[in-house]
């Protein structure tokens, strides 16, 4: 299936783009009513390199802040729930849908860990209780 004639001008338009090595995504916003796939086909018949942008990976190198107190598992369901909210919208690229993803996840995994922490609490309340009437008991 043939497409439309490239212009000479925007042929030349093209080869210098790609001889500045920009990305893929700012080539194809300079050539408004061709595809992405046009570009990279009139790329190759050019016999030229496009450069593939590739995502940074952000780091911190900042520490994490300790709350001062845990946060309830309501805060972390209603966390979740936001999550599952803006996640059911359109028009999100990947990014945001992996980090809606790990939101819910840590939400999921916080209530679970806040769960085994309210028990191991409850199972040192108790272990003092016992040490109090063994206390009394050996006092007699």
């Amino acid at each position: 299936m043939k497409g439309k004639p490239w212009p000479k001008e925007d042929a030349d338009k093209l080869v210098e783009l790609v001889d500045a090595k920009k990305p893929l995504d700012v080539i194809v916003s300079q050539f408004q009513g061709r595809s992405e796939g046009a570009i990279k086909q009139k790329i190759r018949r050019l016999g030229l390199e496009v450069v593939v942008s590739t995502q940074r990976i952000g780091t911190t190198t900042s520490e994490l802040k300790i709350p001062k107190d845990l946060p309830s598992v309501e805060e972390a369901l209603k966390i979740l729930a936001a999550a599952l909210k803006r996640a059911a919208q359109e028009g999100l690229d990947k990014v945001e849908v992996q980090r809606l993803n790990v939101v819910a996840t840590l939400a999921r995994t916080y209530k679970e860990l806040f769960a085994d922490y309210v028990h191991y609490r409850e199972i040192e309340a108790k272990l003092v209780e016992l040490e109090v009437k063994y206390a009394k008991l050996a006092k007699t």
